[in-house]
């Protein structure tokens, strides 16, 4: 998924060193903004924490210089992604389905145990899509809200046809939620659905949870 998505140590100083900090204000309009989604604020401050959870994860790999190295412009995918949950949220919601805890315990399983157990799901969903081990959680329930959202839309996404049911969807709670983005991220796209500074699709089969045979 996006992410968004839908199926883980350095000193103090070589960490903040590493993580691409952001400072100053957003608009006039909304200091302090990254992003306004809904009449809400996405805070510069919590894309840096969502990022330094990342930065510090991929500092404690065996494999950190490649990983922090291909994730450079780490702030903006995360924004990407704070933004996408809240309109995959949205959607979910407009489609009356949700994701309980039991639901979120059920995927968790499942991906653990494809995955060959819960350390290795974590270094896999970090080396391929830069999610640390914060953001597995929701992760996991955005998984079963795009589950149920496709579901209650009759829409097979492992089809084209299926595919775009799903993104008319999230295009409509998109547009509905009026975002406004920090210019020096990019701009939201609301027919894409991402930042247009960030390049990779949303929606990818590989970004899926995985899942039992």
């Amino acid at each position: 998924m996006h992410r968004r998505r839908s199926a883980l140590s350095v000193t103090a100083v070589a960490l903040l060193a590493a993580t691409p900090l952001l400072t100053g204000c957003g608009s006039d309009a909304h200091p302090g903004a990254a992003a306004v989604v809904d009449g809400d604020k996405i805070t510069v401050s919590q894309v840096q924490a969502q990022a330094r959870d990342v930065r510090a994860a991929q500092s404690e790999s065996k494999d950190a210089d490649q990983l922090i190295k291909g994730t450079g412009r780490l702030s903006r995918s995360t924004l990407n992604s704070m933004i996408f949950d809240k309109v995959l949220a949205r959607a979910a919601k407009d489609a009356g389905v949700s994701a309980s805890r039991s639901d979120v315990q059920r995927i968790r399983e499942q991906a653990e145990k494809a995955a060959g157990g819960a350390d290795r799901l974590r270094e896999m969903w970090l080396q391929q899509y830069s999610i640390g081990p914060e953001q597995l959680e929701d992760t996991l329930r955005n998984q079963v809200l795009m589950d149920k959202l496709a579901e209650s839309l009759g829409a097979d996404r492992t089809t084209p046809e299926g595919q775009e049911k799903v993104v008319e969807a999230l295009q409509k709670a998109s547009e509905s939620m009026g975002i406004d983005v920090n210019p020096r991220f990019g701009t939201w796209n609301d027919e894409q659905v991402l930042l247009d500074t960030v390049q990779e699709p949303w929606l990818q089969p590989e970004q899926q949870a995985p899942r039992q045979s």
